[in-house]
Protein backbone atom coordinates (compact mmCIF):
# COMPACT_ATOMS: atom_id res chain seq x y z
CA UNK A 1 0.00 0.00 0.00
CA UNK A 2 1.39 3.23 -0.85
CA UNK A 3 1.97 6.31 1.60
CA UNK A 4 -0.87 8.28 -0.33
CA UNK A 5 -3.69 5.77 -0.01
CA UNK A 6 -2.57 4.71 3.60
CA UNK A 7 -3.02 8.81 4.74
CA UNK A 8 -6.34 8.78 2.20
CA UNK A 9 -7.73 5.83 4.52
CA UNK A 10 -6.54 7.00 7.81
CA UNK A 11 -8.64 10.09 6.35
CA UNK A 12 -11.71 8.21 5.61
CA UNK A 13 -11.91 6.18 8.90
CA UNK A 14 -11.63 9.73 10.78
CA UNK A 15 -14.49 11.07 8.75
CA UNK A 16 -16.28 8.09 9.70
CA UNK A 17 -15.76 7.54 13.07
CA UNK A 18 -16.71 11.77 13.03
CA UNK A 19 -19.93 10.92 11.46
CA UNK A 20 -20.50 8.52 14.00
CA UNK A 21 -19.84 10.61 17.20
CA UNK A 22 -21.97 13.88 15.38
CA UNK A 23 -24.83 11.31 14.43
CA UNK A 24 -24.59 9.85 18.00
CA UNK A 25 -24.86 13.26 19.56
CA UNK A 26 -27.75 14.10 17.41
CA UNK A 27 -29.66 11.56 18.27
CA UNK A 28 -29.08 11.03 21.63
CA UNK A 29 -29.50 14.80 23.42
CA UNK A 30 -32.19 17.25 22.73
CA UNK A 31 -29.58 20.06 24.24
CA UNK A 32 -28.44 21.81 21.23
CA UNK A 33 -25.41 23.47 23.24
CA UNK A 34 -23.89 20.14 23.79
CA UNK A 35 -24.71 18.67 19.89
CA UNK A 36 -23.41 21.84 18.54
CA UNK A 37 -19.74 22.28 20.73
CA UNK A 38 -19.53 17.84 19.73
CA UNK A 39 -19.34 19.61 15.73
CA UNK A 40 -17.48 22.13 16.90
CA UNK A 41 -14.74 19.75 18.39
CA UNK A 42 -14.84 17.41 16.05
CA UNK A 43 -14.38 20.24 13.20
CA UNK A 44 -11.24 21.56 15.18
CA UNK A 45 -10.21 18.00 15.54
CA UNK A 46 -10.05 17.17 11.71
CA UNK A 47 -9.21 20.62 10.28
CA UNK A 48 -6.97 21.61 13.02
CA UNK A 49 -7.84 25.58 12.67
CA UNK A 50 -6.28 27.87 14.77
CA UNK A 51 -9.32 29.54 15.98
CA UNK A 52 -12.81 28.51 14.93
CA UNK A 53 -16.52 29.97 15.70
CA UNK A 54 -19.83 29.62 15.56
CA UNK A 55 -21.92 32.83 14.79
CA UNK A 56 -25.58 32.97 14.56
CA UNK A 57 -27.77 34.90 13.09
CA UNK A 58 -29.83 37.47 15.57
CA UNK A 59 -33.15 38.16 12.53
CA UNK A 60 -34.35 40.96 14.52
CA UNK A 61 -31.00 42.43 14.81
CA UNK A 62 -29.73 41.75 11.50
CA UNK A 63 -26.60 40.56 13.23
CA UNK A 64 -24.24 38.09 13.67
CA UNK A 65 -22.88 37.25 16.83
CA UNK A 66 -20.72 34.56 18.21
CA UNK A 67 -22.32 31.71 20.08
CA UNK A 68 -19.33 29.52 20.02
CA UNK A 69 -15.78 30.90 19.87
CA UNK A 70 -12.61 28.82 20.28
CA UNK A 71 -9.27 29.95 20.71
CA UNK A 72 -6.92 32.42 22.33
CA UNK A 73 -9.19 35.00 20.80
CA UNK A 74 -12.21 33.65 21.62
CA UNK A 75 -13.36 36.02 25.01
CA UNK A 76 -12.75 39.19 23.15
CA UNK A 77 -15.54 37.77 20.60
CA UNK A 78 -17.94 37.10 23.16
CA UNK A 79 -19.31 40.78 22.93
CA UNK A 80 -18.81 41.27 19.26
CA UNK A 81 -21.23 41.68 16.72
CA UNK A 82 -21.20 41.75 12.53
CA UNK A 83 -23.91 43.24 10.43
CA UNK A 84 -25.25 40.70 8.13
CA UNK A 85 -23.21 41.55 4.81
CA UNK A 86 -20.07 43.13 6.91
CA UNK A 87 -16.67 40.91 6.52
CA UNK A 88 -16.52 37.26 5.09
CA UNK A 89 -18.68 35.71 7.80
CA UNK A 90 -21.65 38.84 6.89
CA UNK A 91 -21.39 38.01 3.36
CA UNK A 92 -22.55 34.45 3.83
CA UNK A 93 -25.01 34.75 5.82
CA UNK A 94 -26.38 37.51 3.63
CA UNK A 95 -25.60 35.74 0.40
CA UNK A 96 -25.87 31.93 1.81
CA UNK A 97 -22.85 30.62 0.10
CA UNK A 98 -19.97 29.08 1.25
CA UNK A 99 -16.54 31.38 1.08
CA UNK A 100 -12.76 29.60 1.08
CA UNK A 101 -10.48 32.91 1.35
CA UNK A 102 -6.64 31.70 1.16
CA UNK A 103 -5.64 35.15 1.80
CA UNK A 104 -7.94 37.66 3.39
CA UNK A 105 -5.39 40.52 2.46
CA UNK A 106 -6.68 39.61 -1.34
CA UNK A 107 -10.40 40.03 -0.28
CA UNK A 108 -11.94 43.35 0.12
CA UNK A 109 -14.75 41.91 2.07
CA UNK A 110 -12.39 41.21 5.01
CA UNK A 111 -13.23 42.75 8.54
CA UNK A 112 -10.37 44.09 9.57
CA UNK A 113 -11.73 45.72 13.06
CA UNK A 114 -12.44 41.75 14.25
CA UNK A 115 -8.53 41.83 14.69
CA UNK A 116 -7.92 45.20 16.03
CA UNK A 117 -10.45 43.86 18.54
CA UNK A 118 -9.00 40.52 19.09
CA UNK A 119 -4.94 41.32 18.14
CA UNK A 120 -5.45 38.18 15.89
CA UNK A 121 -3.67 37.59 12.75
CA UNK A 122 -6.22 36.00 10.39
CA UNK A 123 -4.30 34.60 7.04
CA UNK A 124 -7.34 32.50 5.50
CA UNK A 125 -10.54 31.60 6.34
CA UNK A 126 -13.75 29.11 5.71
CA UNK A 127 -16.73 29.94 6.10
CA UNK A 128 -19.95 28.01 5.89
CA UNK A 129 -23.60 28.60 6.07
CA UNK A 130 -25.68 26.70 8.29
CA UNK A 131 -29.30 26.49 6.15
CA UNK A 132 -32.32 25.99 6.53
CA UNK A 133 -35.16 26.13 4.51
CA UNK A 134 -33.27 28.14 2.43
CA UNK A 135 -32.65 30.82 5.51
CA UNK A 136 -29.13 30.78 6.82
CA UNK A 137 -29.36 30.08 10.16
CA UNK A 138 -25.64 31.05 11.61
CA UNK A 139 -22.40 30.60 9.34
CA UNK A 140 -19.32 28.28 10.82
CA UNK A 141 -15.88 30.23 10.16
CA UNK A 142 -12.43 28.05 10.74
CA UNK A 143 -9.57 30.27 10.60
CA UNK A 144 -5.77 29.38 9.38
CA UNK A 145 -6.99 25.63 8.15
CA UNK A 146 -3.69 24.71 6.26
CA UNK A 147 -4.87 25.47 2.71
CA UNK A 148 -2.57 22.81 1.13
CA UNK A 149 -4.63 20.12 2.46
CA UNK A 150 -7.94 21.63 1.89
CA UNK A 151 -9.50 20.04 -1.27
CA UNK A 152 -13.21 18.63 -2.77
CA UNK A 153 -13.03 16.10 -0.32
CA UNK A 154 -12.17 17.85 3.28
CA UNK A 155 -14.87 20.53 1.61
CA UNK A 156 -17.53 17.92 0.93
CA UNK A 157 -16.72 16.89 4.33
CA UNK A 158 -17.12 20.31 5.99
CA UNK A 159 -20.60 20.97 4.18
CA UNK A 160 -21.60 17.80 5.67
CA UNK A 161 -20.89 18.82 9.59
CA UNK A 162 -22.47 22.02 8.45
CA UNK A 163 -25.68 20.39 7.48
CA UNK A 164 -25.66 18.20 10.86
CA UNK A 165 -25.49 21.47 12.77
CA UNK A 166 -28.45 23.65 10.83
CA UNK A 167 -30.68 20.06 11.62
CA UNK A 168 -29.57 20.35 15.08
CA UNK A 169 -30.11 24.12 15.28
CA UNK A 170 -34.05 23.73 13.67
CA UNK A 171 -34.92 20.54 15.76
CA UNK A 172 -33.95 22.50 19.13
CA UNK A 173 -35.79 25.41 17.58
CA UNK A 174 -38.98 23.05 16.61
CA UNK A 175 -38.65 21.56 20.48
CA UNK A 176 -38.76 24.75 21.88
CA UNK A 177 -41.96 25.54 19.77
CA UNK A 178 -43.60 23.03 20.95
CA UNK A 179 -42.49 22.93 24.38
CA UNK A 180 -43.60 26.60 24.41
CA UNK A 181 -47.27 25.75 22.70
CA UNK A 182 -47.91 22.97 25.41
CA UNK A 183 -47.15 25.68 28.60
CA UNK A 184 -48.65 28.45 27.42
CA UNK A 185 -52.42 29.23 27.41
CA UNK A 186 -53.70 31.26 23.85
CA UNK A 187 -56.23 33.70 25.59
CA UNK A 188 -53.62 35.47 27.61
CA UNK A 189 -50.41 34.41 26.76
CA UNK A 190 -49.61 33.44 30.05
CA UNK A 191 -48.52 29.89 31.56
CA UNK A 192 -50.95 27.45 31.70
CA UNK A 193 -51.96 25.14 34.86
CA UNK A 194 -50.12 22.02 33.55
CA UNK A 195 -46.94 24.38 33.84
CA UNK A 196 -47.79 26.08 37.33
CA UNK A 197 -47.35 22.62 38.85
CA UNK A 198 -44.11 21.54 37.30
CA UNK A 199 -43.06 25.21 38.34
CA UNK A 200 -43.88 25.19 41.38
CA UNK A 201 -42.14 21.96 42.32
CA UNK A 202 -38.90 23.24 41.02
CA UNK A 203 -39.36 26.33 43.39
CA UNK A 204 -40.15 24.08 46.50
CA UNK A 205 -37.38 21.83 45.38
CA UNK A 206 -34.72 24.91 44.99
CA UNK A 207 -36.49 27.03 47.71
CA UNK A 208 -35.64 24.10 50.26
CA UNK A 209 -32.07 23.57 48.93
CA UNK A 210 -31.14 27.05 49.71
CA UNK A 211 -33.10 28.31 52.40
CA UNK A 212 -35.69 30.79 50.39
CA UNK A 213 -38.88 31.98 50.60
CA UNK A 214 -41.19 31.92 47.97
CA UNK A 215 -45.31 33.34 47.90
CA UNK A 216 -48.00 32.82 45.51
CA UNK A 217 -50.92 35.01 44.51
CA UNK A 218 -54.18 33.40 43.74
CA UNK A 219 -56.42 36.09 42.09
CA UNK A 220 -59.76 35.49 40.99
CA UNK A 221 -61.98 38.03 38.97
CA UNK A 222 -64.94 39.71 40.71
CA UNK A 223 -68.28 39.16 38.45
CA UNK A 224 -66.91 38.30 35.32
CA UNK A 225 -69.50 35.91 34.54
CA UNK A 226 -71.35 39.58 34.23
CA UNK A 227 -68.94 40.57 31.31
CA UNK A 228 -69.45 37.14 29.49
CA UNK A 229 -73.47 37.47 29.81
CA UNK A 230 -73.71 40.83 28.90
CA UNK A 231 -70.81 41.41 26.06
CA UNK A 232 -70.37 37.88 25.37
CA UNK A 233 -67.35 35.63 25.32
CA UNK A 234 -65.18 37.05 22.62
CA UNK A 235 -65.08 40.31 24.87
CA UNK A 236 -64.70 38.01 27.73
CA UNK A 237 -61.67 36.51 26.16
CA UNK A 238 -60.13 40.34 25.22
CA UNK A 239 -60.62 41.40 28.68
CA UNK A 240 -58.82 38.30 29.81
CA UNK A 241 -55.91 39.02 27.68
CA UNK A 242 -55.86 42.36 28.59
CA UNK A 243 -55.85 41.37 32.40
CA UNK A 244 -52.89 39.08 31.22
CA UNK A 245 -51.10 41.53 29.92
CA UNK A 246 -51.43 43.94 33.15
CA UNK A 247 -50.63 41.38 35.29
CA UNK A 248 -47.13 40.87 33.36
CA UNK A 249 -46.21 44.40 33.31
CA UNK A 250 -46.73 44.41 37.24
CA UNK A 251 -44.23 41.53 37.76
CA UNK A 252 -39.75 41.45 37.61
CA UNK A 253 -38.26 39.17 35.44
CA UNK A 254 -38.08 36.22 37.52
CA UNK A 255 -41.89 36.04 38.08
CA UNK A 256 -43.93 33.77 36.91
CA UNK A 257 -47.58 34.12 35.77
CA UNK A 258 -50.14 31.83 35.48
CA UNK A 259 -53.81 31.35 34.15
CA UNK A 260 -55.32 28.93 35.87
CA UNK A 261 -58.45 28.28 34.15
CA UNK A 262 -61.67 30.01 33.66
CA UNK A 263 -61.25 33.75 35.36
CA UNK A 264 -58.50 32.72 38.05
CA UNK A 265 -54.77 33.44 37.46
CA UNK A 266 -51.98 32.71 39.89
CA UNK A 267 -48.62 34.49 40.12
CA UNK A 268 -45.35 32.74 41.69
CA UNK A 269 -42.93 35.42 43.37
CA UNK A 270 -39.64 33.24 43.80
CA UNK A 271 -37.31 34.37 46.69
CA UNK A 272 -40.32 36.77 48.14
CA UNK A 273 -41.48 36.92 51.63
CA UNK A 274 -45.20 38.01 52.73
CA UNK A 275 -44.61 41.73 53.24
CA UNK A 276 -42.68 41.85 50.35
CA UNK A 277 -45.67 39.81 47.85
CA UNK A 278 -48.15 42.10 49.94
CA UNK A 279 -46.80 44.71 48.42
CA UNK A 280 -47.10 43.38 44.60
CA UNK A 281 -50.98 42.57 45.19
CA UNK A 282 -51.74 45.86 46.45
CA UNK A 283 -50.33 47.23 43.18
CA UNK A 284 -51.87 44.74 41.42
CA UNK A 285 -55.21 45.60 43.27
CA UNK A 286 -54.59 49.00 42.36
CA UNK A 287 -53.72 48.80 39.11
CA UNK A 288 -56.72 47.04 38.37
CA UNK A 289 -58.85 49.35 40.40
CA UNK A 290 -57.94 52.29 38.07
CA UNK A 291 -57.80 50.39 34.90
CA UNK A 292 -60.79 50.48 31.77
CA UNK A 293 -60.65 47.28 30.05
CA UNK A 294 -62.11 46.96 26.25
CA UNK A 295 -61.37 50.83 25.36
CA UNK A 296 -61.12 49.80 21.82
CA UNK A 297 -64.54 48.16 21.48
CA UNK A 298 -65.43 52.02 23.50
CA UNK A 299 -67.04 49.32 26.45
CA UNK A 300 -64.09 50.98 29.28
CA UNK A 301 -65.01 47.86 31.86
CA UNK A 302 -63.62 48.38 35.34
CA UNK A 303 -62.92 44.89 36.98
CA UNK A 304 -62.08 44.23 40.41
CA UNK A 305 -60.69 41.12 41.90
CA UNK A 306 -60.17 38.64 45.05
CA UNK A 307 -56.82 38.07 46.08
CA UNK A 308 -55.36 35.50 47.98
CA UNK A 309 -51.88 35.34 49.15
CA UNK A 310 -49.59 32.34 50.90
CA UNK A 311 -46.08 32.07 51.73
CA UNK A 312 -43.41 28.69 51.20
CA UNK A 313 -42.73 27.36 54.03
CA UNK A 314 -44.85 29.22 56.54
CA UNK A 315 -48.04 28.50 55.59
CA UNK A 316 -47.36 24.97 53.86
CA UNK A 317 -44.34 23.47 52.46
CA UNK A 318 -45.78 21.46 49.02
CA UNK A 319 -46.44 22.96 46.05
CA UNK A 320 -50.41 21.76 46.27
CA UNK A 321 -50.53 23.01 49.81
CA UNK A 322 -49.31 26.38 48.82
CA UNK A 323 -52.00 27.04 46.33
CA UNK A 324 -55.06 25.13 48.84
CA UNK A 325 -53.86 28.23 50.96
CA UNK A 326 -53.59 30.80 48.54
CA UNK A 327 -57.42 29.52 47.20
CA UNK A 328 -58.80 29.60 50.65
CA UNK A 329 -57.52 32.71 51.29
CA UNK A 330 -58.66 34.24 47.88
CA UNK A 331 -62.64 32.78 48.70
CA UNK A 332 -62.49 34.30 52.34
CA UNK A 333 -62.04 37.82 50.38
CA UNK A 334 -64.75 36.68 47.60
CA UNK A 335 -67.17 35.80 50.38
CA UNK A 336 -67.08 39.13 52.44
CA UNK A 337 -65.40 42.17 50.71
CA UNK A 338 -64.51 40.78 47.58
CA UNK A 339 -62.00 43.55 45.55
CA UNK A 340 -59.62 42.67 48.31
CA UNK A 341 -56.58 40.58 49.61
CA UNK A 342 -56.75 37.50 52.15
CA UNK A 343 -53.31 36.40 53.73
CA UNK A 344 -53.09 33.28 55.25
CA UNK A 345 -52.71 33.57 58.86
CA UNK A 346 -53.31 36.81 58.80
CA UNK A 347 -56.56 37.58 57.07
CA UNK A 348 -58.03 39.48 54.91
CA UNK A 349 -56.07 43.18 54.43
CA UNK A 350 -57.77 45.86 56.64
Amino acid sequence: MSQATGAETARQTQELSIFHDVAKALTSSLDLDSILQTIMEKMAEYFRPDTWSLLMVDDNQEELYFAIAVGTASEALKNVRLRVGEGIAGHVAKYGEKLIVPDVRADQRFAKRIDQMTQWETQSIICVPLKSKLRVLGVIQLVNVDMHHFGDQESFFLQSLCDYAAIAIENARSVEKIQELTITDDCTGLYNARHLYKTLEQEVYRSSRFGYEFSVLFIDLDHFKQVNDTHGHLIGSKLLAEIGYLIKAQLRLIDFAFRYGGDEFVILLPQTGKDSALVVARRLRDSLRSSAFCKEESLNLNVRASIGLATYPHDAKTPHDVIRQADEMMYMVKNSTRDNIGIAQRGVVK
